[in-house]
């Protein structure tokens, strides 16, 4: 069933992203590297929250809602949702714990809403953004977006 939804994903984002990859034919970030490299560039801050458009990266964390992460011996929980034309990431620094039934409780409530609130949050991240930051990744820079600047301790750092 994953892989099915994963397919169906994948095929509207192709035609509801065209005309941003239109001519786009480098290489693009794992989502998961993203992710990592923004986590390290803040150097492992207690908490952060942030966008980045789907045109931007590989989406290789579909169907992950909570989950653990692992980033340089400390764990974050990370909730995370598609929130069209932008995946929202919400990091906290917390011991590692059994996340599978929010995962798979989060995942469900997408499934049964066909999404329609993933799009409708987009919409307000729209409205709300105020803050960009770029974050440098392994095939070069993404831009991430913020609902207001985070304090700064960033780095220069590649991952």
């Amino acid at each position: 069933m994953k892989e099915f939804l994963r397919k169906i994903h994948s095929i509207f984002l192709q035609i509801a992203l065209f005309p941003s990859r239109f001519g786009k034919t480098g290489p693009q970030p794992a989502a998961s590297e993203v992710l990592t490299c923004h986590l390290q560039q803040r150097r492992l801050p207690p908490w952060t929250s942030f966008c980045v458009r789907y045109s931007s990266i590989h989406n290789d964390q579909f169907g992950l809602s909570n989950f653990n992460w692992r980033v340089q011996g400390s764990n974050y929980h990370i909730l995370r949702t598609g929130c069209f034309p932008f995946v929202k990431y919400h990091c906290t620094k917390a011991p590692p714990e059994n996340l599978d039934f929010e995962d798979r409780f989060f995942t469900m409530l997408k499934v049964i809403n066909l999404g329609i609130p993933c799009l409708a949050y987009g919409m307000g991240c729209w409205m709300v953004i105020g803050a960009a930051e770029t974050v440098q990744t392994s095939v070069g820079p993404v831009t991430i977006y913020f609902a207001y600047k985070e304090e700064e301790a960033v780095i220069a750092m590649h991952c």
